[in-house]
């Protein structure tokens, strides 16, 4: 549950190579507009919430996808969740989704949680366009992630998936890309439930992979990719869903119906100051290590997707 393949990553970060440098710019400027040009984006903001929807689904088209978009009304207003698919060449059926909520919680422009998670996957979109994975790729922005959809009928990620399962569709990995740009080397600024924090580092500077007991081999699976190409600390945990915080993203609903699903985060408000605040804004996010851990996150769709 807790012992993951090889060891986190440990000593001084190198250099940002090139394409980091330029990943970091792209990350910086597509939460720029989300929590900065856009801000407080739910059902309560309808026409922010359609700004971002249409924000994300331009990026997608602008990456050369065609959007597919799932439609459905929450307190009288029409959401929907956007997707793009790159279909395998060896293994169409089986598919690979990741995944991120571009909600945020009422009061709150949502830079950490979630802007830094739709940038990750438009990022990586955009890297994966043009290119043939031997399984169905899938990358989806979902929509009322946060109260008072969270796990609700209404939760985006969960209309999505009861769908996915109607459709008798095999996915065979889902990651849920949440709340991912926050780090600090401060000593205790990693909390935990208890009893976790006796397995786990005090100091907030790495990104987790943390699923369920059914969805182990996944998380493992998952953590060893990252730790053998990603120069940057990284834990796993495959945990009861009992424990506070197991459940708190889109993973959930994948678990749910049925799904391995891992959920990818930097623990939030275990260590985030500002989560789910007025003030979760563009400063307090770190993009050379978030552009770090989406070149990780990176090789791990590519192991997913290909082997």
């Amino acid at each position: 549950m807790i012992r993951m393949p090889s060891k986190s990553f440990r000593g001084p970060l190198p250099p940002l190579t090139s394409e980091q440098l330029a990943l970091r710019d792209a990350l910086e400027r597509d939460v720029t507009a989300l929590a900065g040009e856009i801000g407080e984006r739910n059902v309560f903001n309808p026409a922010k919430l359609k700004a971002a929807a249409s924000y994300i689904s331009n990026a997608f088209a602008a990456a050369g996808y065609e959007v597919s978009h799932q439609r459905y009304e929450a307190c009288r207003e029409l959401c929907e969740n956007l997707s793009v698919q790159i279909t395998g060449s060896r293994y169409p059926a089986e598919i690979i989704i990741a995944g991120a909520h571009y909600d945020s919680v009422s009061g709150s422009p949502g830079a950490n949680d979630n802007g830094s998670g739709v940038a990750a996957l438009l990022a990586l979109a955009r890297e994966w366009y043009g290119r043939s994975p031997a399984r169905t790729l899938r990358f989806v922005a979902f929509v009322n992630e946060e109260p008072p959809f969270f796990q609700t009928e209404q939760m985006g990620s969960l209309v999505y998936a009861k769908e996915c399962r109607k459709r008798g569709e095999q996915i065979v990995a889902m990651l849920s890309l949440e709340t991912i740009g926050y780090y600090s080397d401060m000593p205790g600024s990693q909390k935990y439930p208890p009893p976790v924090g006796l397995f786990y580092p005090s100091r907030g500077n790495f990104i987790g992979f943390v699923g369920n007991v059914t969805s182990r081999k996944l998380v493992r699976r998952c953590v060893g990719v990252f730790r053998a190409n990603a120069q940057f600390p990284c834990e796993g945990g495959a945990l009861p869903e009992l424990l506070p915080g197991i459940t708190w993203s889109d993973h959930w609903a994948f678990w749910r119906v049925g799904y391995p699903a891992v959920m990818v985060t930097d623990t939030a408000p275990f260590r985030y100051p500002y989560y789910h605040a007025e003030n979760d804004t563009l400063d307090k996010l770190d993009f050379d290590r978030l552009a770090r851990v989406v070149c990780g996150i990176g090789h791990v769709i590519d192991e997913l997707a290909n082997r």
